[in-house]
């Protein structure tokens, strides 16, 4: 029996479309509440930030973005090459992500991961708005942040960890994502420093990013610390395995 015209469309553009990573990527099933492990509130005795929510995206492009925390000096220390699969984790709108993007070049590709779709849809808008063809949204959940195995040159993670409410286990996923000399950077605002105006749970010190990497299998391997407002800390998986999570995280 022929199968109706309508359909047979419908069935093509699908083919088509499933064929497109973006597509793929955002086609991921979001885990139900019940299917997920429950929330942390602390981690290694720090209190755990609530993730920034979509409409609080303006606050990322911001004008004065560029002059508070030097963002071309950082992408310098990140010594980016053109050709390498990087990963924007917790993308929000593509601040960094389309920068990354200029960086790789064609030949490149940035994974941007957001678990909130609306982000991914503003960052379409501003990938458009500049030319950029090679970035994959990637639409990630708490737990994973569905990234290829053993394929990634860096995670680059700007003021977002602290938010994360699984932290061992996206650790533990990003580090599956890493080639064997692949890289993860932490940005985070510095508890140390009082003048910096970011609320105090939004902050992290070098020694508890030190804490918690090293728990989950991390090494660190190096520290830039020529941003105005923030810690560069940058780890690469270390040789032995980090162990099962402990029930109370520690």
């Amino acid at each position: 029996m022929p199968m109706p015209k309508r359909l047979l469309l419908l069935c093509l553009v699908f083919t088509a479309l499933a064929d497109c990573p973006a597509f793929v990527s955002r086609l991921v099933a979001e885990p139900t509440a019940a299917e997920l492990p429950p929330p942390r509130t602390e981690y290694y005795g720090r209190r755990i930030a609530r993730t920034m929510h979509y409409t609080g995206a303006p606050w990322l492009v911001r004008e004065s973005r560029n002059r508070e925390e030097e963002p071309q000096k950082l992408l310098d220390a990140l010594a980016v090459k053109p050709g390498q699969l990087i990963c924007d984790m917790g993308c929000g709108n593509g601040f960094y992500a389309v920068k990354l993007a200029q960086r790789v070049g064609p030949k490149g590709t940035i994974f941007a991961v957001d678990i909130q779709p609306e982000m991914l849809d503003q960052l379409e808008v501003r990938a458009k708005r500049y030319g950029v063809r090679n970035i994959r949204p990637t639409l990630g959940t708490v737990v994973d942040p569905k990234l290829p195995a053993g394929k990634l040159d860096l995670v680059l993670m700007v003021d977002v960890y602290h938010e994360f409410s699984h932290p061992e286990t996206m650790l533990r996923a990003i580090r599956k994502s890493l080639k064997a000399d692949g890289r993860l950077v932490f940005v985070e605002f510095r508890e140390e420093d009082p003048d910096v105006p970011i609320k105090p749970l939004h902050k992290m010190s070098k020694r508890q990013i030190i804490k918690e990497a090293t728990a989950n299998g991390f090494k660190l391997v190096s520290q830039f610390d020529e941003l105005p407002w923030q810690h560069v800390m940058t780890f690469v998986p270390s040789e032995k395995r980090p162990p099962e999570p402990a029930s109370n995280g520690e």
